[in-house]
């Protein structure tokens, strides 16, 4: 459809689009939309509005190919310099911007940011303050940028300016000693280069224009759509298949006892691919998975292992097995929630909050993992809902219960799943703004005549949405004496503190993602951790904290949080405050059960029985 004539029309409606779009599609949506910008761009001025506009809207779903282009393009048009540059400059203003547009921005104004000394607030000086004043919030490998461009600004600033130099010079000094390979040997040759004076000019002079070569974009394009039409085969025979569920069959092999029972894994493709994204993993018919990889199918570990557990054998739907084997009759909704856990389901929770995949439920008839991945203020959960009986689970329903503050797409779920097999059920996530609560999984199944319903919590908690970041004392304190007063800083002696050694309070710290500076302190009895927090209204956000504790009394400490967000630093004392008095034990060996349904209450103490009852 695209052409010269509607390209710019065209390319703002993708723009528009890509705030509201499905996950599974953003990437490709941002993909398409820098392709059309390329191929139909009326002017490069035009085209690099687009790409950085793409960058600020969709930054978690723009791959470096695309900024990268750019580069290419400013590059090989010197009329473009300025204006890139300038562009690069504005975006920068802002509070929070994606670490691509920082990696981007860097790299423009490291090359041609002398190209704007003359402009109000562009001077070398201006320029380097702006940038260096995101350093904490970035990764490792965008540090690395960051030093090249430092290096660029000294060398367009001859003769230097002393006090922007020894600025610069006291980085490199800092960065000689990074534990990560890259930067220290960055930051020990800038150092020495930078000491050169006038030849530094020819040392790190701009960079030449890029051979003319077919855009990698448009490659990247062409690849993708030939993944489409060998899909479209794939489809085409699986629409023979009888079933697109994800089986696993009891085959014998001829090695084994004949009592020992090896179960494999069967591949059956989906049919119902063309509305999914074709560079997805896992392509999938209502919930269930088909073409998966074999280490992500097993993603529970020990389900059907022992032997799955088998059906009643000629029970009917209004019949169950009384204690003593004899058949009684007993309506559906008399046996509601008979069946128990065999696991915690708290435990599995908090354990979940501190890793990314594990069970999160089981119980005799059924085992439900989870494996997540997070980027950002987003994240995409795969439920595995596995059948661990030799009958069908029938009646079978999922229904996400989402917090206000987050946006929960599950994907449909299959109303039987059949015996022995395994289906996976994506769920995407996205973080809106900061708070503590946490989503629903309302879950039921019927199996005979047992009907069982749970409630569980996903642990899709304010602590996924961290990104570790170590900071320095010259980062920190700046950072902290900025953050001065309430509501941005809050302060609380925290009681009831479960005692703890200080190495065992950074190590919880830690798997929390809030990762503990050691010296920054001057009193050895006290922690001081950073993270970055990432949602939508937010976008990236630095967090402080401070732990001050007493070694007379360990059951009590006071605990300092500033952010630049009240909410966020509210939501962050609490969210620690509740770890530390409240910091989940070891889980103990779950005792062996009978198929046959127990009748003991849930305790009234476990925080998912009780979420369950407010809802």
């Amino acid at each position: 459809m695209c052409d010269t004539s509607n390209a710019k029309d065209i390319v703002e409606e993708l723009l528009q689009y890509l705030g509201t779009a499905e996950f599974a599609m953003r990437e490709e949506l941002a993909l398409k939309a820098a392709i059309l910008a390329e191929k139909f761009a009326p002017d490069l001025s035009w085209y690099v509005d687009v790409i950085l506009q793409l960058i600020d809207k969709a930054g978690d779903f723009v791959s470096d190919d695309i900024w990268f282009r750019v580069v290419q393009f400013v590059t090989n048009n010197e009329d473009l310099q300025p204006y890139a540059a300038l562009k690069a400059r504005e975006y920068l203003d802002k509070p929070a911007i994606h670490e691509t547009m920082m990696k981007v921005s860097a790299y423009l104004l490291g090359e041609y940011s002398h190209l704007l000394a003359r402009r109000p607030g562009c001077s070398p000086k201006e320029i380097f303050g702006i940038i260096h004043e995101k350093l904490p919030t970035v990764s490792t490998p965008t540090i690395s940028i960051l030093l090249s461009t430092y290096a660029k600004i000294l060398m367009h600033s001859q003769p230097p300016d002393p006090e922007l130099q020894n600025q610069i010079w006291a980085i490199f000094s800092k960065y000689e000693t990074s534990i990560d390979a890259e930067i220290q040997q960055r930051a020990v040759e800038y150092f020495t280069l930078s000491k050169k004076g006038a030849v530094l000019m020819d040392i790190l002079a701009e960079m030449p224009k890029f051979p003319e070569r077919e855009s990698s974009l448009i490659k990247k394009a062409e690849d993708t759509e030939a993944d489409t039409a060998e899909l479209s085969a794939i489809k085409s025979r699986a629409q023979q298949q009888a079933s697109s569920a994800l089986v696993v069959t009891g085959q014998q092999p001829t090695n084994e006892p004949p009592q020992v029972t090896q179960l494999g894994m069967v591949k059956i493709p989906s049919i119902n691919m063309e509305n999914n994204h074709v560079d997805q993993e896992v392509a999938q018919t209502n919930g269930i998975t088909g073409d998966v990889e074999p280490q992500n199918a097993d993603i529970l570990g020990d389900l059907l292992s022992p032997l799955a557990i088998e059906g009643p054998p000629g029970v009917s739907g209004t019949e169950t097995l009384s204690e003593d084997g004899a058949l009684a009759l007993a309506p559906v909704g008399e046996q509601e929630n008979a069946i128990k856990p065999m696991v915690d389901i708290a435990e599995r929770f908090h354990a979940l909050c501190v890793n990314d995949s594990g069970v999160l439920y089981e119980d005799p008839y059924v085992q439900i993992g989870i494996k997540a991945e997070w980027r950002g203020h987003q994240g995409r959960l795969v439920l595995f809902l596995g059948n661990k009986t030799t009958s069908s689970l029938d009646a079978v329903q999922a229904v996400i219960l989402p917090p206000s503050h987050m946006k929960l797409e599950l994907s449909s779920v299959p109303e039987i799943i059949p015996p022995r097999s395994q289906v996976q059920c994506p769920l995407e996530v996205v973080n809106l703004r900061p708070s503590r609560d946490v989503a629903v999984l309302d879950f039921s199944y019927k199996f005979g005549t047992n009907l069982v319903d749970n409630k569980l919590r996903i642990p899709a908690v304010l602590n996924k949405f961290f990104q570790p970041i170590t900071l320095s004392a010259e980062e920190f304190f700046p950072q902290w004496r900025s953050l001065a007063a309430p509501p941005l800083k809050l302060q609380e002696v925290v009681r009831g503190v479960r005692p703890m050694s200080l190495g065992e309070m950074a190590n919880l710290l830690n798997s929390l993602r809030l990762i503990v500076s050691p010296g920054l302190d001057p009193n050895a009895n006290n922690l001081v951790a950073s993270t970055t927090f990432y949602s939508e209204s937010t976008r990236s956000m630095l967090c402080l904290v401070r732990i001050e504790t007493d070694p007379a009394d360990r059951t009590q400490l006071r605990m300092t949080v500033a952010s630049g967000d009240p909410t966020l630093t509210l939501e962050l004392k609490e969210f620690i405050k509740e770890q530390l008095i409240s910091i989940p034990t070891a889980s103990k060996p779950p005792v062996p059960q009978q198929p046959q349904p127990t009748t003991q209450p849930i305790s009234s103490s476990d925080p998912g029985a009780l979420l369950a009852g407010l809802l």
